[in-house]
């Protein structure tokens, strides 16, 4: 795009030669978008209001009796899911047996899905316990399943701190679903 390209336009800042990819979806996330307002369920927890809603509204994946599966509304890379016990509940040592249990067999089959709809060749799986250890929502545990593949991180998210997802979330929800291994 040339200097004459750019002409005078708000918000274009001045004509550098740079092409720019706008990520206007990430600004509800900086601005605290879908947070909740305190540590309650009631309080706007998304991970107490996602299993109210159809799977397709709410981007869940599976459901337990005791967990389920979501796509990450603000995803590191395509497939991002969390496993979330339905209790709301923040520390992972006061989850029951019952929800240990299915939150590890929920991420087993996360990453066999991610596996076969992805190609993923490896995970970043974990949880951030508390606010201080980086949880977006210390309130509501939640583990990531984060698909890696050889050479995902380049210049993007490096320098131009954006990632490429190569397609809309409801269309990631519709595939691992597919692919969700079958009890």
């Amino acid at each position: 795009m040339s200097t004459d390209e750019w002409g005078d336009h708000d918000g274009a800042g001045d004509a550098d030669g740079f092409e720019r990819l706008w990520t206007p979806h990430r600004m509800a996330y900086i601005k605290g978008e879908n947070k909740p307002t305190g540590s309650a369920p009631e309080d706007g927890c998304p991970f107490c209001r996602v299993p109210s809603l159809p799977d397709d509204e709410g981007l869940v994946v599976a459901r337990g009796k005791n967990a389920f599966a979501v796509l990450n509304l603000y995803p590191y890379n395509s497939g991002h899911l969390m496993v979330c016990p339905y209790r709301h509940v923040a520390d992972y040592a006061e989850l029951d047996e019952g929800e240990t249990i299915e939150i590890a067999s929920l991420t087993q089959s996360a990453i066999t899905a991610l596996r076969s709809a992805f190609g993923a060749q490896g995970f970043n799986v974990g949880m951030n316990l508390g606010a201080v250890a980086g949880a977006g929502i210390a309130a509501h545990l939640h583990q990531h399943i984060v698909p890696r593949w050889g050479g995902d991180t380049n210049f993007m998210p490096v320098v131009g701190r954006t990632k490429v997802l190569p397609q809309m979330l409801g269309q990631t929800r519709e595939l691992l679903a597919e692919h969700w291994p079958q009890p």
